[in-house]
């Protein structure tokens, strides 16, 4: 891992060189330069499509970059302390499956919390590994689940030492961090690599304020969505690896099985951009973005049935640190479920937050927000508790224990499957997936036996309007199981 200068952005600057040629095209995409998508480019404007542009000599091929994708990812590896970098233009899911897909071979185990997001078991189906679940901690009074204790994880290592690899998140959607620095060095005496989704942790190595990143660790691979608090294009994200106990030679090999052969050019421009600013002004930029955050959480916290719960969690079962630029906001004691706060937030104060669960709201403090935004966001929930008023609220957190595991997720996913009534599925052995998203956490997976609780739990989801995936019924009032249809 060489110093490299950071100051330079040699794929942008290569697209920005081509365009300046004024090349006659030939060539795809076919709406040349925008010529071909006149309506749409009058919107987004005419360089965008100028930079829709396919791998050519002087743009180097992400599937096998020896040139300026090279260049750009070996900077971007540099900037981020691993080894080496690989562009994505199928966000983090496509970084996640192929970490697992690197690792592990069919029936090798894996050893993840069961709060992984979706990608995760979907790598999980595509490599025919068999998943080993430690159960995150579980905060009530939050209703929401936390990291993975270290006690817990080498339980599961010494139950299971032939696992191949240890999965961990890092940190969770509302910003929950675990011992990762233990974690990992209690999997390396084991032999087994340490694989890390850092979806929401993209900028957490540029300022000390932070929890450690997995490379700062010495964890073997992670992949981070530079578009979530990174400041790239949503869309793009960024595998690293480092170590010995994965080859880069066979991540390149799994990354060909599912890259696209036509990346977007502008996506992996913005991600090349969005690497130099957090290399040269990513500390100072950062600075700012968590006084905004501090100061947020102090005065929602001033409101009367408000929590933005914060770095004071440190230390409670499952936390070991915790990234304040995600601000979780609990909202039971207004009387309201957080997904009732989130549309009283779009639809009376015109503010948009990342996502809701049935307790909390949870809005993104990033580089690009200003006071007077936040200031904005405030306001809001000033107003909308004082109209609301404080409630003695008594519902029982709703908390859903890991089901069991009858089959493991790719023998599910392949074996015959019936339809069911959502309410007539109870005891049966789900053939899909089912989740909120955000934050993409399913529920139950394929091979997994569906519960009451899981059903009732489902439907109040439904009852709150909650965007439900996974099913090939949109509706989620059948469910597909395993067994053969009459």
């Amino acid at each position: 891992m060489t110093k490299e200068d950071q100051s330079k952005t040699p794929l942008f600057d290569a697209v920005k060189r081509h365009i300046e040629k004024n090349i006659i095209p030939f060539h795809v995409p076919g709406h040349k330069y925008g010529r071909g998508l006149k309506e749409f480019t009058d919107f987004v404007g005419q360089n965008v499509m100028l930079m829709d542009l396919n791998g050519m000599e002087d743009l180097d091929n992400a599937n096998n970059p020896i040139g300026v994708i090279y260049e750009a990812e070996k900077l971007f590896a540099s900037a981020f302390g691993a080894q080496y970098a690989y562009f994505l233009v199928n966000g983090t899911t496509s970084g996640v499956q192929t970490m697992i897909m690197s690792a592990c071979e069919p029936g090798d185990e894996i050893i993840l919390p069961r709060n992984a997001h979706k990608s995760a078991f979907g790598g999980i189906i595509l490599s025919g590994a068999i998943p080993v679940y430690v159960q995150p901690e579980v905060n009530e009074e939050l209703g929401i689940t936390m990291g993975v204790t270290i006690e817990n994880v080498k339980k599961a290592i010494l139950k299971h030492p032939h696992a191949k690899a240890v999965f961990v998140i890092n940190p969770t959607y509302y910003g929950i961090a675990s011992d990762l620095k233990s974690i990992t060095r209690t999997a390396h005496k084991f032999g087994m690599a340490v694989l890390v989704d850092e979806a929401h942790g993209a900028h957490m190595g540029f300022h000390n304020d932070f929890p450690l990143t997995a490379m700062e660790v010495g964890a073997d691979m992670s992949a981070v969505s530079t578009h979530k608090t990174g400041g790239s294009l949503t869309q793009s994200s960024v595998l690293l690896l480092r170590g010995h106990r994965i080859q880069p030679e066979t991540v390149k090999q799994v990354l060909n099985l599912t890259m696209t052969t036509s990346s977007s050019y502008i996506l992996m421009c913005s991600i090349d951009v969005a690497r130099k600013q957090l290399a040269m002004y990513g500390e100072e930029m950062l600075e700012e973005t968590l006084k905004l955050a501090r100061m947020a959480r102090e005065e929602i916290n001033k409101i009367e049935g408000l929590y933005a719960f914060g770095k004071e969690l440190i230390g409670t079962p499952g936390v070991y640190d915790f990234d304040e630029t995600k601000l979780g906001i609990n909202v039971r004691r207004l009387g309201i479920t957080g997904y009732e706060a989130e549309r009283i937030l779009r639809d009376e104060y015109n503010i948009q937050v990342e996502m809701s669960d049935l307790y909390n709201i949870l809005a993104i403090i990033s580089l690009g927000d200003t006071q007077e935004s936040v200031e904005k966001l405030i306001e809001a929930l000033r107003d909308m508790a004082k109209k609301l008023g404080v409630k003695d609220v008594k519902t029982p957190t709703i908390v859903l224990h890991s089901p069991q595991v009858i089959v493991s997720p790719r023998d599910a996913f392949y074996s015959s499957k019936k339809v069911v009534d959502l309410d007539n599925a109870v005891g049966e052995i789900s053939g899909e997936m089912v989740m909120a998203y955000p934050p993409g956490i399913p529920l139950i997976l394929p091979g997994e036996r569906i519960t009451k609780d899981l059903v009732d739990y489902i439907k109040l989801l439904k009852e709150e309007d909650c965007q439900l995936q996974g099913t090939a019924d949109p509706y989620v009032n059948t469910i597909r199981v395993l067994g053969t249809a009459d």
